[in-house]
């Protein structure tokens, strides 16, 4: 995974006209980390590739694409080869099933949290939103510092252009489906 990452990286930069001081001022990345992720040495976490994406003005789905054409019309993505972006310590993940083309972009992502596991994110460009369905276990969505628990079958709409995190709620693990929904532009009436 990280080698795709590191060659869609370095065409979109380099298509772009764009040098490492550019991209990192760009997206709030430093330079160093950018050049340890082109070169295959780094294991960007989900808050970088959402960073590094922003300031290529891409989805993170066009940066972990292994070579999928981009203006097809429809593209399949088989069982089992979801990007796993997210290992937890305890056994949890976070795989991106399929998502749209940036830099206005759509993903829909599978996640599991262990119990004891916690996943922090940050704050996501403005008017992100996410919708989460639980089918297993209880998920402690927190915004803001505020938690909301959402029961198996349950769902829940967040916005997510603050910051935000995930925990398993209680002894079963958490297994939970999430659409996210960022805009390259905010848009006006939305709050």
């Amino acid at each position: 995974m990280n080698a795709v990452i590191a060659r869609r990286i370095a065409v979109l930069r380099k298509g772009r006209n764009l040098s490492f001081d550019e991209l990192a001022a760009r997206c709030g990345v430093s330079k160093g980390m950018l050049v340890q992720i082109e070169q295959g040495r780094a294991n960007p976490s989900i808050a970088t590739l959402c960073r590094v994406a922003a300031g290529l003005r891409v989805s993170v789905a066009e940066l972990v694409a292994a070579g999928e054409a981009a203006d097809a019309p429809v593209r399949l993505i088989a069982p089992g080869q979801a990007r796993r972006l997210w290992h937890g310590p305890k056994g949890g993940s976070a795989s991106l099933l399929v998502g749209s083309d940036g830099p206005d972009m759509l993903e829909l992502w599978t996640w599991e949290i262990q119990p004891g596991e916690r996943y922090e994110a940050q704050a996501h460009p403005a008017d992100t939103q996410e919708l989460i369905h639980v089918t297993d276990g209880t998920l402690a969505l927190e915004v803001d510092g505020t938690i909301h628990l959402v029961e198996p079958g349950g769902s829940a709409f967040a916005r997510t252009d603050r910051s935000h995190a995930y925990a398993c709620a209680g002894p079963e693990p958490v297994r939970f489906t999430m659409a996210v929904a960022e805009w390259s532009h905010p848009r006006s009436g939305r709050r």
